[in-house]
């Protein structure tokens, strides 16, 4: 009788033991060549490489979309700031009026996506936008932080969506280069080419020196 008592006992704690082990959830199988997209956005100084955060998907999205479009291609930094940001993306741009610089787009705004732990640093891209209530952002205009301390006045006002992992430099370069005091535009044109990339996360780390966030 006790055999059979101490069987049973035995039975019963792993039927438990089972049941608690199905209660967890296997960790997620990542294939080691699983890619991720990434934006090369080419310069007559050089190249940058930029991250586009997932923690604010319609803009990763977007941006991701206008490229693989085109539609970068050919535009300008037309305002640039030494110590705070150069700005780009308007397709004015590409034209010799200069006088609508900075008020085109492909007539559409992007909602909202400002996080309070996402700052502007340097090298952060960021969406331009229009003065409004909601702080929706530009369809297309964005500027990257030239310092940390010039834009840390724009945390929470603007959305922060992307990181420049490697090129700096050609920030550096592109805000020294002479221009109209009235309306920070440059001279000459600071034109750009932006594709996407694809790039596993193990050559993101390895190439670009960079640990992907948010």
């Amino acid at each position: 009788m006790l055999k059979n008592i101490l069987t049973a006992a035995i039975l019963f704690l792993l039927f438990i033991s089972c049941k608690k082990e199905e209660a967890i959830p296997a960790p997620p199988i990542v294939a080691a060549d699983s890619t991720e997209k990434i934006v090369e956005l080419s310069t007559k100084y050089g190249k940058m490489y930029i991250w586009l955060y997932k923690a604010t998907p319609l803009h990763r999205t977007n941006f991701i979309k206008l490229a693989e479009e085109g539609y970068y291609d050919n535009t300008t930094f037309h305002r640039i700031i030494n110590d705070f940001m150069i700005q780009g993306g308007d397709p004015n741009s590409k034209d010799t009026d200069s006088t609508n610089d900075g008020s085109g787009g492909p007539n559409y705004t992007i909602p909202a996506e400002i996080n309070n732990i996402i700052k502007h640093e340097r090298g952060a891209l960021a969406a331009a936008r229009t003065n409004n209530p909601a702080k929706a952002s530009s369809g297309s205009q964005f500027y990257i932080c030239h310092s940390t301390s010039g834009t840390a006045g724009l945390n929470n006002n603007y959305t922060v969506f992307g990181m420049v992992m490697q090129g700096l430099n050609i920030i550096d370069s592109i805000i020294q280069q002479p221009k109209n005091r009235a309306n920070d535009r440059p001279f000459i044109n600071q034109t750009m080419q932006v594709k996407v990339l694809k790039k596993t996360l193990q050559e993101i780390k390895t190439t670009y020196n960079y640990e992907p966030k948010f």
